[in-house]
């Protein structure tokens, strides 16, 4: 593991936790981020749960040997399935993301609050807390949107595909009345334009990608870990699946050329940690 930790780490199943990136690139630009799209097993949002935690703990040790200071668990599913683990095991600060309830109940109006997520993610035992916690506030409605994250993954943010499954899965919830929508999965901010357009500019639409910002600064903060303002940080982007292909789409999306090095051979095979339970695999083999 390198002696020198000085970079903020990402990682996703795929490309939807650029979204974070991108928020914590506009409120924190002289740190040093490192992204991880863990394409070659997107998505998530139909894997195991043990699945999800292999890959989790592959990947923030991947970081760590590359100076990670912070990890941010960009992703909804991750977080739901193994951040609890990850904080356990590794001694910094390890940042989550989970669906915005709590704002989103203080902020509608109609009472009638919407949620866009991905299956694990509306399955998971953190979101069924969430819902104890603030559910008896409002109307909570609750949409799984299988196959929307994929459109995402594929550059699609716009045009017939997407705008079908989100006319499908607004439907419902529109219908209820709701007036406040929770984007539960790190892709579904790229789909906002569409979002409004298809249900209306007086939506309420909330992405968490400000908070989570907020929070790591906030965590920095207090280890006295935040970069010293003078050099705008660098960004390096890594894959486990096809360099070619999720460079584009990173492009698309981030509208800048993005530049994506492969994992090592050790961190892109599921095969390589199929052992143990997942609580505190030693990955030092892995160079």
């Amino acid at each position: 593991m390198s002696g020198n930790r000085n970079l903020i780490g990402f990682f996703d199943s795929g490309v939807g936790g650029l979204s974070v990136l991108r928020q914590v690139h506009r409120d924190l630009p002289y740190e040093s981020l490192l992204y991880v799209a863990d394409s070659g097993h997107a998505p998530y949002g139909n894997k195991s749960v043990e699945l999800i935690i292999q890959r989790s703990f592959a990947i923030t040790d991947f970081l760590l040997q590359q100076g990670a200071k912070a990890v941010v668990v960009a992703c909804n599913t991750a977080t739901a399935a193994a951040i609890a683990r990850l904080r356990a095991h590794f001694d910094i600060p390890i940042i989550g993301i989970e669906p915005a309830i709590k704002p989103a109940v203080a902020m509608t109006r109609s009472g009638v609050v919407g949620i866009l997520a991905t299956g694990n993610t509306v399955r998971s035992v953190k979101f069924a807390h969430l819902l104890d916690q603030h559910g008896h506030r409002a109307r909570i409605l609750v949409q799984p949107c299988p196959g929307l994250a994929d459109c995402v993954e594929r550059g699609e943010v716009s045009g017939i595909r997407p705008r079908i499954l989100l006319e499908r899965y607004l439907q419902p919830l529109l219908s209820a009345g709701a007036d406040t929508l929770v984007l539960g999965c790190t892709h579904y901010p790229f789909l906002i334009p569409l979002i409004q357009k298809l249900a209306g500019t007086e939506m309420a639409i909330i992405d968490p990608s400000p908070a989570v910002a907020r929070q790591l600064r906030h965590r920095l903060d207090s280890a006295g870990l935040l970069a010293a303002g003078y050099v705008t940080g660098s960004t390096r982007y890594f894959t486990s699946g096809s360099p070619d292909q999720t460079a584009g789409v990173m492009t698309q999306l981030l509208g800048q050329p993005v530049k994506l090095e492969s994992l090592p051979e050790c961190f892109r095979s599921i095969e390589a940690f199929r052992t143990g339970k997942f609580t505190g695999e030693d990955f030092s083999h892995c160079r």
